[in-house]
């Protein structure tokens, strides 16, 4: 692992300020409930910090196949969402944030069934290195989750009512769906826009999450970590 320096002083790697906001996160999870856990390489190490408190809660949801398979890689029992009445936080990163808590999410395919997880959820914590605070979101490709035969109609849709351009992105989804990504965006306005695209017939949702954002936002800088509390949190 390389390390730079400024001023004689070791500046902190990417994944060194992601294991920070991962071991921060442990604060927000209650015991003896059930969590929700996301997708990605910053919820990875949230859920390896986990294992040290596994048998103080009761199990975790998973947002992904690929979450559920590294819970269980730590014994942390894995509940199918349908069997559970209420999580009381739901933890995840997210690839781009601005300071309202609108995130971007979906880089890693799972922003359905993160987005419901989160909604089933108490409280939604993100975790995120500095990178993914931004004055405006939109510079990383928004994902949006697509019936497969509808993938065409959705392309000329999404031109047509928010702009950009549009790209079909090589993978399946753990729900069989396909995912397009926007790119060229600026998305001054996140919950008018995630509304309009879940408007089109075809989309399963989209990786907007603004009309449901974070709750708080644990922030990993060089100096530590930073917290940004939600407008209603």
């Amino acid at each position: 692992m390389i390390h730079f320096k400024l001023d004689s002083k070791t500046i902190m790697t990417q994944d060194e300020m992601k294991q920070a906001v991962a071991q921060e996160a442990l604060n927000y999870v209650i015991e003896n409930t059930i969590i929700g856990v996301g997708t990605g390489s910053t919820a990875n190490f949230f859920i390896d910090s986990l294992a040290i408190m596994k048998n103080k809660i009761k199990g975790a949801v998973a947002s992904s196949d690929a979450t559920a398979q590294r819970l269980k890689l730590h014994d942390i029992k894995v509940f199918d969402l349908n069997d559970v009445k209420q999580i009381s936080v739901y933890i995840d990163g997210a690839d781009e944030s601005d300071n309202d808590l609108n995130l971007i999410k979906g880089g890693g395919g799972a922003l359905t069934r993160e987005k419901i997880v989160a909604a089933v959820a108490d409280k939604f914590i993100c975790i995120a290195d500095e990178s993914k605070l931004v004055d405006i979101i939109g510079k990383f490709p928004l994902p949006v989750e697509v019936i497969p035969m509808s993938a065409n109609y959705v392309s000329r849709e999404i031109v047509k009512k928010i702009g950009g351009t549009v790209k079909l992105r090589d993978f399946t989804t753990d729900n069989g769906n396909l995912i397009l990504d926007i790119s060229d965006l600026e998305i001054v306005h996140p919950k008018a826009i995630e509304t309009i695209l879940n408007s089109i017939v075809g989309v399963v949702t989209n990786g907007l999450f603004a009309n449901s954002s974070a709750d708080v936002l644990l922030l990993g800088t060089p100096s530590g970590v930073k917290k940004i509390v939600g407008k209603v949190f």
